[in-house]
């Protein structure tokens, strides 16, 4: 079996969906738009920067911050890593944020 060209987005999939069985989860690798970066000078990975959106039950009652120390606590390693996630934007919601969010961009009925 080939390895994967992945390998840390494949851990932040895996790793969310055990944890939160998400009925939406984006994962976006931003990481070529950051390559130039002086923090990024001697770097090989090309999995460093995401963007993430997930919705899940599992943020229900929870604040922002919560949640987002959540998936941190979830992706620990992959952050503490040298050549690992160098940053990780987040988007979370539950369900019916979700569904009110689309609701919004969609606009009134006519």
């Amino acid at each position: 079996m080939a390895s994967s060209q992945t390998p840390v987005e494949d851990t932040i999939r895996e790793k969310i969906t055990s944890a939160l069985n998400p009925s939406r989860l984006e994962i976006h690798n931003d990481s070529h738009l950051h390559a130039h970066h002086k923090a990024m000078a001697g770097s090989t990975s090309r999995e460093t920067h995401f963007r993430v959106i997930i919705t899940s039950e599992a943020f229900k009652a929870k604040m922002q911050p919560a949640r987002h120390r959540l998936v941190y606590s979830l992706l620990k390693d992959e952050m503490a890593r040298d050549g690992g996630i160098h940053a990780l934007q987040l988007r979370t919601m539950t369900p019916e944020e979700e569904e009110r969010r689309r609701a919004a961009e969609e606009g009134p009925a006519e």
